[in-house]
């Protein structure tokens, strides 16, 4: 019963996410990009803030100015520049694919840096999940974009962001390191701003609408996150991430008329498996290591 709730709580989050994204294309459609981040930043480090502040959680203190939190922020600063204007620029259904080869990319990145043991069978689905990316993206071919590199290019900041999550210390709560996070989304904006030479636009009860309608989906989406890998088993709960693909593919296709190109569906088909093929064979791991220690105790 755990496991089933945990599991509607993944697909919740992941429809949030996907609804997160379609604001964030409308809004890019008028807007310029920095000041999409700028605005989707400030909503969200007021919610965040708040919601800390609520539960008498300080907003400034010795532990997050450590540098894993700071360096975590410089990755959400990095990623939130890169996939924004992958939203903005190529067709939704693209973007999202290529963002589900992110699970593969902490695993290769869990082994190479922290130590994990990793199998050749993980890392020959890891290279196949990078394949499908390659189908995705289809460099060298007319139909290949440079500008679907910068979902590829978030990709790996966000890997690193969760990387790094890891080693926080556990007195920085999940509030304050989501404060953070949208905080650093300001001055990216900034950025974004100046280096194309764009200006503050004003924006109307439509834009406005559209930037709220982001914000709660989003902070829906990451507390539905948060209650899934709570409530029920990681290897139950987490295939149903990529659900969000599903939910990028319909809502790009109604909404912008963005009919998904076959080497999205093959690539993001590939990318799928062997997340999932991931997932199981890491299962299979920790089983037989509590076999084995619990043997080793007996």
């Amino acid at each position: 019963m755990e496991n089933m709730r945990g599991a509607l709580l993944m697909v919740a989050s992941m429809l949030g996410f996907a609804a997160e994204d379609a604001f964030i294309k409308l809004m890019t459609a008028d807007l310029p990009i920095g000041q999409v981040i700028l605005v989707l930043g400030a909503l969200g480090t007021g919610v965040f803030a708040l919601a800390a502040r609520a539960r008498g959680e300080a907003l400034f203190a010795r532990d997050l100015l450590r540098w894993p939190l700071l360096l975590r922020s410089f990755c959400e600063f990095a990623a939130a520049c890169l996939y924004i204007s992958a939203i903005a620029l190529t067709p939704l259904a693209q973007a999202s694919a290529i963002q589900q080869a992110l699970p593969l990319v902490v695993t290769m990145g869990a082994a190479l840096f922290m130590g994990e043991r990793v199998g050749w069978r993980r890392w020959s689905a890891i290279g196949v999940g990078f394949a499908g990316v390659l189908v995705v993206i289809h460099p060298g071919t007319e139909g290949f974009s440079a500008l679907s590199l910068l979902s590829l290019g978030s990709v790996f900041w966000l890997a690193l962001r969760d990387l790094v999550t890891r080693t926080m210390p556990p007195t920085v709560s999940a509030l304050q390191i989501a404060v953070w996070g949208f905080a650093a989304l300001l001055p990216a904006g900034g950025l974004l701003l100046a280096l194309q030479g764009d200006s503050l636009q004003p924006m109307d009860g439509m834009h406005w609408g559209w930037a709220v309608g982001g914000s709660v989906f989003g902070v829906l989406g990451y507390y539905a996150l948060i209650g899934a890998v709570r409530v029920g088993e990681m290897s139950v709960v987490t295939p149903f991430r990529y659900s969000r693909l599903i939910f990028a593919v319909l809502i790009g296709w109604i909404a912008f008329g963005e009919a998904p190109t076959l080497a999205t569906l093959a690539g993001g088909a590939l990318i799928v498996a062997s997340g999932l093929y991931t997932l199981w064979r890491q299962t299979v791991a920790m089983r037989a290591e509590g076999r084995q220690s619990r043997t080793v105790r007996r």
